[in-house]
């Protein structure tokens, strides 16, 4: 253990309390709009980086170095396909699904608008909604507590599980207090430190590299196939894929709802994806530059924390390690918000209240189902079975992108979507991409592929089958389409 770094994950972490403490004391009075979407008043700076952030878990620190170190640079189409994802989804669908949410009656979260989207009394969709977004975040979360167990026990020696208790109880603070804001707030800072961590690493790796500091070991011949960008196809479809999921991730896509103004959020769109491709250029950097400095390790997934304990001084090193915690956290409080959102908002307030429920007890609603998400995704988390950090993040990005993105890009550009093609292509998908993981994942293809054209398909066909759009369905499409939202 060493005390410099310890000293500065104290302070980092006091410091992101400190930022939900603020939030709560200044918005004591706030609503559940201002709870789970800040008053729809975020800036481009914050709105870019929260985004980005909220995106890039501790996986890009840890989960696809280690992919990237023990597979070689196939891995790299994950990366590529990440970035073409998110600037398109930045690009076309951030400033149409602001208009879309607002026209739609001024809907706060992913449910409330697809179903105000089609003119719906029916909460089916809001409750299938649901149960997916508490499925998928719960396993989600359990990926960034298991990261932070990771991170402190490699670095300070501290029990995984007890590491994890402290992390969870860390991002439920901030979250439970500071709502929306905060956890914006907290994911801009995080955002940068995460930024500099990844430029910072690989580039003074690089260099005691060719000062001749490397490995013996890591700077042998790799192999052909450790260098070969094209050696699978199924590496190229499936890397692809990963970009999917961004058309449909709502604690991605929440950010785009929650712009100050569509000027704003072109600026957010050159920030954004500025950030993206620097941060998944440099996590494949760390894998490829991390195996040629440090040679064989034990376990991939630590490549990044063994290569900066061994450049750095200790409060360098903290500070940069930090960064880890930054992800882990960063993802981890937009995950619960979203999902506490989705339950207060699409089922307890319409469903078990009647529409009965304040401002005060939604928002009470919301942080008890944060603590109960958070308490669960521990429990996965502990069990060393659980599975690897990248592959968590695997199983639920899949579900999201295959369920959502399909309904979510057909809402935004095709005005004879109707509610039940809608309902039918979130269930296929979300259907479609359990069982391919279940039964068919040996065939090397990312369940997020067949999940979404399923998802796609099924929506056109039934739609077209029962149908189509009402013409006042397609009146608020062309509303929408045509909204002055600034």
């Amino acid at each position: 253990m060493n005390i410099a770094e310890v000293v500065v994950f104290i302070i980092y972490l006091c410091f992101m309390v400190g930022i939900g403490i603020y939030f709560f004391v200044k918005s004591k009075n706030a609503g559940e709009k201002d709870y789970f979407l800040g008053g729809r008043q975020m800036g481009p700076w914050v709105s870019a980086l929260s985004a980005g952030a909220s995106d890039m878990s501790a996986w890009v620190l840890m989960g696809l170095p280690a992919s990237i170190y023990a597979a070689g640079l196939g891995q790299a189409w994950i990366a590529i396909g990440l970035a073409i994802g998110y600037a398109l989804a930045w690009i076309y669908e951030a400033g149409r699904l602001r208009k879309f949410t607002i026209a739609a009656n001024d809907s706060i979260t992913v449910p409330q608008y697809l179903t105000n989207r089609f003119l719906s009394q029916s909460k089916a969709l809001q409750i299938v909604c649901a149960v997916i977004f508490l499925v998928a975040y719960t396993i989600y979360a359990a990926s960034s507590m298991k990261a932070c167990g990771t991170l402190f026990n490699t670095v300070l020696g501290v029990d995984a599980k007890v590491a994890m208790y402290v992390a969870a109880a860390i991002i439920i603070a901030y979250t439970f207090l500071g709502g929306f804001s905060a956890v914006c707030w907290t994911d801009f800072f995080q955002g940068l430190l995460m930024l500099a961590a990844l430029l910072i690493a690989p580039i003074f790796a690089l260099g005691v590299i060719n000062a001749g500091g490397g490995s013996a070991a890591g700077t042998a011949e790799l192999g052909a196939d450790y260098w070969n960008l094209f050696s699978n196809w199924k590496d190229i479809v499936s890397g692809l894929g990963w970009g999917l999921g961004y058309f449909g991730m709502p604690h991605i896509i929440i950010r785009f709802m929650s712009v100050e103004s569509d000027k704003a959020i072109k600026k957010s769109a050159k920030i954004g994806i500025t950030w993206n491709v620097l941060i998944v250029i440099f996590s494949v950097a760390a894998g490829c530059i991390g195996h040629l400095l440090l040679g064989d390790i034990s376990d991939s997934s630590t490549v990044f924390i063994q290569m900066v304990r061994m450049l750095f001084p200790a409060v360098i090193s903290g500070i940069l390690l930090s960064a880890i915690l930054a992800a882990s956290m960063s993802t981890a409080d937009s995950q619960l918000l979203s999902a506490s959102s989705a339950f207060a908002s699409d089922v307890y307030k319409p469903i078990i209240r009647k529409n009965q429920a304040g401002d005060k007890e939604m928002l009470w609603a919301g942080r008890i189902v944060v603590i109960v998400i958070s308490v669960i995704a521990l429990f996965i988390a502990s069990d060393p079975n659980s599975g690897s950090i990248m592959g968590l993040v695997e199983n639920a990005w899949g579900l999201f992108g295959a369920a959502f993105s399909p309904v979510i890009l057909l809402s935004l550009f095709w005005r004879k979507l109707n509610f039940k093609g809608a309902l039918a292509g979130i269930l296929a998908g979300a259907i479609v991409d359990a069982l391919w993981l279940i039964c068919l994942s040996s065939t090397g293809i990312y369940e997020i592929v067949p999940g979404f054209i399923a998802g796609l398909l099924v929506a056109i066909l039934v739609t077209n089958a029962t149908g189509g759009a009402s013409k006042e369905v397609e009146a608020l499409f062309d509303k929408a389409v045509n909204y002055d939202a600034d």
